[in-house]
Protein backbone atom coordinates (compact mmCIF):
# COMPACT_ATOMS: atom_id res chain seq x y z
CA UNK A 1 0.00 0.00 0.00
CA UNK A 2 1.38 3.43 -0.69
CA UNK A 3 3.06 3.14 -3.73
CA UNK A 4 1.24 6.73 -5.05
CA UNK A 5 1.09 8.70 -1.41
CA UNK A 6 0.81 12.29 -1.95
CA UNK A 7 0.38 11.81 -5.76
CA UNK A 8 -2.16 13.72 -7.98
CA UNK A 9 -3.50 11.65 -10.53
CA UNK A 10 -6.02 13.09 -13.71
CA UNK A 11 -8.22 10.73 -15.08
CA UNK A 12 -10.40 11.37 -18.11
CA UNK A 13 -13.04 9.00 -18.58
CA UNK A 14 -13.61 8.44 -15.60
CA UNK A 15 -17.13 7.92 -14.48
CA UNK A 16 -16.91 4.23 -15.01
CA UNK A 17 -15.25 0.96 -16.67
CA UNK A 18 -11.29 1.78 -16.85
CA UNK A 19 -11.08 5.14 -16.21
CA UNK A 20 -13.30 4.62 -12.17
CA UNK A 21 -11.19 1.31 -12.11
CA UNK A 22 -7.75 3.48 -12.34
CA UNK A 23 -9.46 6.03 -9.81
CA UNK A 24 -10.20 3.92 -7.19
CA UNK A 25 -7.25 1.52 -7.46
CA UNK A 26 -4.78 4.84 -7.48
CA UNK A 27 -6.76 6.14 -4.28
CA UNK A 28 -6.32 2.39 -2.53
CA UNK A 29 -2.57 3.69 -3.33
CA UNK A 30 -2.85 6.96 -2.11
CA UNK A 31 -3.12 9.73 -4.52
CA UNK A 32 -5.65 12.20 -4.86
CA UNK A 33 -8.08 12.48 -7.57
CA UNK A 34 -9.13 14.93 -10.52
CA UNK A 35 -11.82 12.81 -11.90
CA UNK A 36 -13.16 14.07 -15.43
CA UNK A 37 -15.65 12.21 -17.96
CA UNK A 38 -18.19 13.89 -20.50
CA UNK A 39 -21.40 12.00 -18.51
CA UNK A 40 -23.57 12.16 -21.46
CA UNK A 41 -24.12 10.73 -25.07
CA UNK A 42 -21.35 11.11 -28.04
CA UNK A 43 -23.38 11.37 -31.56
CA UNK A 44 -22.84 8.13 -33.73
CA UNK A 45 -21.53 5.87 -30.24
CA UNK A 46 -24.47 2.99 -29.92
CA UNK A 47 -23.09 2.65 -26.27
CA UNK A 48 -25.02 3.50 -23.61
CA UNK A 49 -23.64 6.77 -22.33
CA UNK A 50 -22.11 7.21 -18.87
CA UNK A 51 -24.34 9.64 -16.38
CA UNK A 52 -23.46 12.22 -13.43
CA UNK A 53 -24.75 9.28 -11.21
CA UNK A 54 -21.85 7.16 -12.33
CA UNK A 55 -19.17 10.30 -11.69
CA UNK A 56 -21.12 10.56 -8.18
CA UNK A 57 -20.65 6.89 -7.71
CA UNK A 58 -16.63 6.95 -8.56
CA UNK A 59 -16.19 9.73 -6.54
CA UNK A 60 -17.75 8.28 -3.73
CA UNK A 61 -15.71 5.25 -4.28
CA UNK A 62 -12.77 6.77 -4.25
CA UNK A 63 -13.72 8.54 -0.99
CA UNK A 64 -14.28 5.19 0.79
CA UNK A 65 -10.67 4.16 -0.47
CA UNK A 66 -9.06 6.79 1.82
CA UNK A 67 -8.70 9.92 -1.44
CA UNK A 68 -9.70 13.53 -2.08
CA UNK A 69 -11.19 13.77 -5.31
CA UNK A 70 -12.67 16.56 -7.14
CA UNK A 71 -14.75 15.98 -10.15
CA UNK A 72 -15.94 18.12 -13.32
CA UNK A 73 -18.32 16.87 -16.57
CA UNK A 74 -15.86 17.95 -19.46
CA UNK A 75 -16.40 16.68 -22.97
CA UNK A 76 -12.25 15.92 -24.36
CA UNK A 77 -13.18 17.66 -27.31
CA UNK A 78 -13.70 21.07 -25.89
CA UNK A 79 -9.92 22.39 -25.22
CA UNK A 80 -10.74 25.37 -23.23
CA UNK A 81 -12.71 23.16 -20.87
CA UNK A 82 -10.13 20.58 -20.85
CA UNK A 83 -7.49 23.23 -19.71
CA UNK A 84 -9.62 24.75 -17.25
CA UNK A 85 -10.98 21.94 -15.69
CA UNK A 86 -7.36 20.45 -15.30
CA UNK A 87 -6.10 23.93 -14.09
CA UNK A 88 -9.25 23.89 -11.50
CA UNK A 89 -8.20 20.68 -10.24
CA UNK A 90 -4.83 21.01 -9.94
CA UNK A 91 -5.57 23.86 -7.65
CA UNK A 92 -7.87 22.69 -5.25
CA UNK A 93 -5.56 19.41 -4.72
CA UNK A 94 -2.09 21.13 -4.69
CA UNK A 95 -0.40 19.58 -8.29
CA UNK A 96 -0.44 17.04 -10.34
CA UNK A 97 1.88 14.09 -10.79
CA UNK A 98 -0.29 11.63 -12.96
CA UNK A 99 -2.26 11.63 -15.87
CA UNK A 100 -4.30 8.93 -17.04
CA UNK A 101 -5.49 10.00 -20.65
CA UNK A 102 -8.71 6.84 -20.96
CA UNK A 103 -11.64 8.69 -21.69
CA UNK A 104 -13.08 6.66 -25.34
CA UNK A 105 -15.70 5.92 -27.66
CA UNK A 106 -16.16 3.03 -30.23
CA UNK A 107 -18.75 2.34 -32.67
CA UNK A 108 -18.69 -0.26 -35.65
CA UNK A 109 -19.09 0.34 -39.73
CA UNK A 110 -17.05 -0.85 -42.40
CA UNK A 111 -14.48 1.41 -43.81
CA UNK A 112 -15.85 1.79 -47.06
CA UNK A 113 -19.31 2.47 -45.76
CA UNK A 114 -18.67 4.96 -42.56
CA UNK A 115 -19.66 8.36 -42.51
CA UNK A 116 -17.22 11.38 -42.28
CA UNK A 117 -19.15 12.00 -39.09
CA UNK A 118 -18.41 8.50 -37.59
CA UNK A 119 -14.62 9.31 -38.79
CA UNK A 120 -14.10 12.47 -37.58
CA UNK A 121 -15.68 11.90 -34.29
CA UNK A 122 -13.78 8.85 -33.69
CA UNK A 123 -10.52 10.97 -33.77
CA UNK A 124 -11.94 13.97 -32.28
CA UNK A 125 -12.35 11.83 -29.06
CA UNK A 126 -9.85 8.86 -29.38
CA UNK A 127 -6.97 10.73 -30.45
CA UNK A 128 -7.56 14.72 -30.71
CA UNK A 129 -8.85 14.46 -27.17
CA UNK A 130 -5.97 12.33 -25.74
CA UNK A 131 -3.70 15.04 -27.53
CA UNK A 132 -5.68 17.87 -25.71
CA UNK A 133 -5.51 16.00 -22.00
CA UNK A 134 -1.52 15.83 -22.98
CA UNK A 135 -1.23 19.37 -23.92
CA UNK A 136 -3.44 20.33 -20.63
CA UNK A 137 -1.76 18.36 -18.07
CA UNK A 138 1.85 18.97 -19.65
CA UNK A 139 3.02 22.29 -17.90
CA UNK A 140 1.53 21.09 -14.64
CA UNK A 141 3.71 17.79 -14.60
CA UNK A 142 7.11 19.81 -15.63
CA UNK A 143 6.46 21.97 -12.86
CA UNK A 144 6.48 19.17 -10.38
CA UNK A 145 9.35 18.36 -11.02
CA UNK A 146 8.62 15.13 -13.38
CA UNK A 147 5.83 12.36 -13.55
CA UNK A 148 4.17 9.76 -15.45
CA UNK A 149 1.51 9.88 -18.80
CA UNK A 150 -0.30 7.03 -19.07
CA UNK A 151 -2.45 6.63 -22.71
CA UNK A 152 -5.35 3.89 -23.05
CA UNK A 153 -4.88 2.45 -26.79
CA UNK A 154 -6.19 -1.04 -27.52
CA UNK A 155 -5.02 -4.45 -28.96
CA UNK A 156 -6.80 -2.00 -32.21
CA UNK A 157 -3.51 0.50 -31.56
CA UNK A 158 -1.12 -2.95 -32.44
CA UNK A 159 -3.00 -4.83 -34.91
CA UNK A 160 -5.75 -4.36 -37.16
CA UNK A 161 -9.31 -4.85 -36.42
CA UNK A 162 -12.51 -5.49 -38.58
CA UNK A 163 -15.38 -3.03 -38.85
CA UNK A 164 -13.10 -0.35 -36.96
CA UNK A 165 -11.66 0.96 -39.01
CA UNK A 166 -11.79 4.69 -37.26
CA UNK A 167 -11.07 2.93 -34.09
CA UNK A 168 -8.11 1.19 -35.13
CA UNK A 169 -6.43 4.64 -36.74
CA UNK A 170 -7.34 6.40 -33.21
CA UNK A 171 -5.39 4.19 -31.05
CA UNK A 172 -2.72 3.37 -33.60
CA UNK A 173 -2.26 7.43 -34.06
CA UNK A 174 -1.82 7.40 -30.09
CA UNK A 175 1.16 5.20 -30.26
CA UNK A 176 2.43 7.70 -32.12
CA UNK A 177 1.45 10.81 -29.86
CA UNK A 178 2.55 8.20 -26.83
CA UNK A 179 6.10 8.08 -28.96
CA UNK A 180 6.52 11.40 -29.80
CA UNK A 181 5.28 12.84 -25.94
CA UNK A 182 8.37 10.23 -24.41
CA UNK A 183 11.07 11.91 -26.21
CA UNK A 184 9.95 15.70 -26.11
CA UNK A 185 9.47 15.46 -22.21
CA UNK A 186 11.94 12.66 -21.07
CA UNK A 187 14.05 16.43 -20.23
CA UNK A 188 11.54 16.91 -17.55
CA UNK A 189 11.58 13.45 -15.92
CA UNK A 190 8.35 12.80 -17.52
CA UNK A 191 7.39 9.61 -18.28
CA UNK A 192 4.90 8.58 -21.13
CA UNK A 193 3.72 5.08 -22.18
CA UNK A 194 0.78 3.59 -23.81
CA UNK A 195 -1.68 0.48 -22.40
CA UNK A 196 -3.05 -2.10 -24.58
CA UNK A 197 -6.08 -3.91 -23.38
CA UNK A 198 -7.97 -6.67 -25.49
CA UNK A 199 -11.77 -6.69 -24.25
CA UNK A 200 -12.70 -5.18 -21.03
CA UNK A 201 -15.80 -5.97 -19.64
CA UNK A 202 -17.31 -2.80 -19.28
CA UNK A 203 -20.52 -0.87 -21.20
CA UNK A 204 -18.23 0.08 -24.41
CA UNK A 205 -18.86 -4.16 -25.05
CA UNK A 206 -21.58 -5.32 -23.12
CA UNK A 207 -24.40 -4.11 -25.25
CA UNK A 208 -26.02 -5.09 -28.36
CA UNK A 209 -23.97 -3.54 -31.22
CA UNK A 210 -20.99 -4.96 -30.26
CA UNK A 211 -22.39 -8.64 -29.08
CA UNK A 212 -24.35 -8.95 -32.45
CA UNK A 213 -20.69 -8.34 -34.39
CA UNK A 214 -19.16 -11.32 -32.41
CA UNK A 215 -22.48 -13.59 -33.16
CA UNK A 216 -23.90 -12.45 -36.49
CA UNK A 217 -26.11 -15.29 -36.74
CA UNK A 218 -28.41 -14.48 -33.55
CA UNK A 219 -30.90 -12.39 -33.24
CA UNK A 220 -30.24 -11.62 -29.20
CA UNK A 221 -26.70 -12.47 -27.92
CA UNK A 222 -26.58 -13.09 -24.41
CA UNK A 223 -23.43 -12.77 -22.07
CA UNK A 224 -23.08 -16.30 -22.12
CA UNK A 225 -23.03 -16.92 -26.31
CA UNK A 226 -21.05 -13.25 -26.66
CA UNK A 227 -18.50 -14.44 -24.15
CA UNK A 228 -18.18 -18.16 -25.80
CA UNK A 229 -17.49 -16.12 -29.12
CA UNK A 230 -15.10 -14.03 -27.23
CA UNK A 231 -12.52 -16.44 -26.14
CA UNK A 232 -11.48 -16.50 -29.84
CA UNK A 233 -9.76 -13.19 -29.91
CA UNK A 234 -7.13 -14.27 -26.90
CA UNK A 235 -4.45 -16.80 -26.36
CA UNK A 236 -5.26 -17.46 -23.00
CA UNK A 237 -9.29 -18.84 -22.16
CA UNK A 238 -10.75 -16.24 -21.00
CA UNK A 239 -13.19 -13.73 -23.15
CA UNK A 240 -12.18 -10.26 -21.34
CA UNK A 241 -10.74 -8.93 -18.66
CA UNK A 242 -11.58 -6.62 -16.22
CA UNK A 243 -11.45 -3.04 -15.87
CA UNK A 244 -8.80 -3.44 -12.39
CA UNK A 245 -6.76 -5.20 -14.52
CA UNK A 246 -5.61 -2.43 -16.74
CA UNK A 247 -5.52 -0.35 -13.83
CA UNK A 248 -3.40 -2.79 -11.84
CA UNK A 249 -1.00 -1.87 -15.08
CA UNK A 250 -1.47 1.28 -14.93
CA UNK A 251 -0.75 1.67 -11.46
CA UNK A 252 2.52 0.11 -11.73
CA UNK A 253 3.56 2.65 -15.02
CA UNK A 254 2.43 5.70 -12.41
CA UNK A 255 4.20 4.29 -9.77
CA UNK A 256 8.30 4.22 -8.67
CA UNK A 257 8.78 0.76 -9.50
CA UNK A 258 8.48 2.20 -13.22
CA UNK A 259 10.63 5.01 -12.79
CA UNK A 260 13.15 3.99 -16.04
CA UNK A 261 10.14 3.04 -17.99
CA UNK A 262 9.19 5.05 -20.96
CA UNK A 263 7.99 5.53 -24.52
CA UNK A 264 6.29 1.16 -24.32
CA UNK A 265 3.76 0.00 -25.23
CA UNK A 266 2.37 -2.49 -22.82
CA UNK A 267 -0.58 -5.02 -23.99
CA UNK A 268 -2.95 -6.01 -21.15
CA UNK A 269 -4.35 -8.41 -23.74
CA UNK A 270 -4.45 -12.20 -22.28
CA UNK A 271 -2.09 -12.96 -25.46
CA UNK A 272 -4.32 -11.53 -27.88
CA UNK A 273 -1.47 -9.24 -30.53
CA UNK A 274 -0.02 -12.55 -30.47
CA UNK A 275 -1.96 -14.69 -32.09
Amino acid sequence: MGRLQGKVALITGAARGIGRAQAVRFAQEGADVIALDICGAVDTVRTPPSTPADLDETARLVSEAGGRIVTEIVDVRDTEAVQAATDRGVDDLGGLDIVCATAGITSRESAVDMSEIAWQTMLDVNLTGVFRTCRATAPHLVERGGGSMILISSIAGLRGLVGVAHYTSAKHGVVGLMRALANELAPHNIRVNSVHPTNVDTPMIQNDSVRAAFRPDLDHVSREEFAEAACSMNMLPIPWIDPVDVANACLFLASDEARYITAVTLPVDAGSTQR
